[in-house]
């Protein structure tokens, strides 16, 4: 009995605190105004919450607010909310270190606690559909036509989605704990052969992997081990074919695979988009590669750490890593004339065969690179940058610091940069 009471008097006050803790927060649809005194309490409180940790002189800062305020009331509603909040780390600069802030806005959403830095888009119709994802359940039960249609309308484009049809929960829930972030997961009974049609399979149990916006999608039939099952999952994460840009770089650094790179002078012409189609179809036959397409003119910086300049010879194919080191293979290094997808064949047989070349990224270490975004022309300026600031110290007769805020970095906080040219600025 006496153990009972205690039991009884521990609820209680856990229940009383966890009040408290709620009262200190309105919640009524608008952006959370937070500090170095109440954020770890706000964090503890809600299961999810979205924190910007910004600074009030970083533009892309200024520019982010108000869709942080179109996106408050709607995540707020939603089942299982998404409360939004706010710091200003220039202001209370202890929570640099402690929440590790490299750049200005850094945004990360927290789980029950556990804190994930986001990398979505940022405007508000968008992100919106990016958080609807974190606070979703693992995975979906969907009981009719109607209730995968409406599932798969509610997801968007933003992730890939994966549908189980006749597929018991417990065969994928693990794999939907584990990629939650980057996936939506179902599982439906009871549909038409009209939607079978609809998504192109004609027996169950299957899984029907959708790549909404790169319009493609993939279908498994088995066998439904966890081995094989994952494998499908980690395959369809990505599109066939990746266009490289910095959102997808951050996705690959995850990955083991190796990638099958093809430069060429601009993504955006006709001809590469054929290529594109042509290198679709060898990657559906080379799964246990990944397969991506850069043009020089959309990131130079970063085709140029493969020898490519001015005067190279374009379509350029490697075997890339995904960190310093890349293959050649010997006679087939360029795509040219009208047979192409021929030459795709030979330059992957050559590559499986051994007849290759090892080379490594020239220039910046290449993990750098990645990490920080940083093009070459970008750290020439940082380094003209710091070399005028040096110049300006030894000359100034003034021998106290500047308090003009965007000049200054916060204290013990070296890496962190307080101009727009910073890690994670680009909308």
């Amino acid at each position: 009995m006496r153990s009972l009471l205690l039991y009884f008097s521990l609820f209680l006050l856990a229940t009383k605190q966890s009040l408290i803790s709620s009262e200190q927060f309105e919640v009524d649809g608008k952006v959370l105004e937070l500090n170095e005194s109440n954020i770890d309490t706000a964090i503890s409180t809600f299961d999810h919450i979205f924190i910007d940790f910004y600074a009030p002189w970083c533009g892309h800062c200024k520019r982010l607010s108000p869709e942080l305020d179109k996106a408050a009331p709607i995540l707020a509603g939603l089942k299982n909310p998404v409360i939004i909040a706010k710091v200003n780390v220039d202001k209370y600069k202890s929570l640099i270190k402690k929440h590790e802030i490299d750049g200005f806005p850094t945004l990360k959403i927290f789980i029950h606690g556990v804190p994930t830095e986001y990398y979505g888009p940022r405007k508000y119709d968008q992100l919106v559909q990016y958080l609807k994802k974190f606070a979703a359940p693992d995975v979906a039960i969907l009981n009719s036509d109607p209730g995968v249609t409406e599932f798969v309308k509610e997801a968007g484009t933003g992730f890939p989605v994966f549908i189980g049809f006749d597929v018991k929960e417990s065969m994928i829930s693990n794999l939907a704990i584990k990629y939650k972030k980057k996936a939506w997961f179902s599982v439906a009974k009871d549909v038409s052969e009209e939607l079978m049609s609809l998504y192109d399979f004609d027996k169950a149990p299957a899984i029907v992997a959708l790549r909404p916006s790169y319009s493609e999608q993939s279908i498994f039939y088995g066998p439904f081990e966890d081995k094989f099952l994952e494998d499908f999952v980690k395959q369809n994460l990505l599109p066939l074919v990746v266009p490289i840009n910095k959102d997808t770089l951050r996705v690959l650094k995850d990955e083991d695979r190796k990638i099958v790179l093809t430069i060429v002078e601009d993504e955006a012409s006709d001809n590469s988009r054929d290529l594109t189609k042509l290198l679709k179809a060898a990657a559906s036959a080379n799964r246990d590669l990944i397969f991506g397409y850069v043009g020089v003119k959309q990131f130079e910086d970063f085709v140029e750490s493969f020898e490519v300049h001015k005067k190279t010879q374009l379509p350029k194919m490697i075997v890339w890593d995904g960190d310093e080191e890349y293959l050649s293979v010997n006679g087939s290094e360029w795509i040219h004339g009208d047979d192409q997808g021929s030459q795709i064949t030979r330059f992957l047989a050559g590559y499986r065969e051994g007849n290759v070349i090892q080379k490594r990224i020239s220039g910046l270490s290449f993990t750098s690179f990645v990490s920080s975004f940083f093009g070459i022309g970008t750290v020439c300026m940082i380094i003209f940058m710091v070399g005028m600031l040096a110049l300006i110290l030894i000359f100034t007769k003034d021998d106290e610091p500047t308090t003009d805020g965007p000049r200054q970095s916060p204290p013990g906080t070296s890496n962190v940069s307080q101009s727009e040219s910073g890690r994670d600025k680009e909308d």
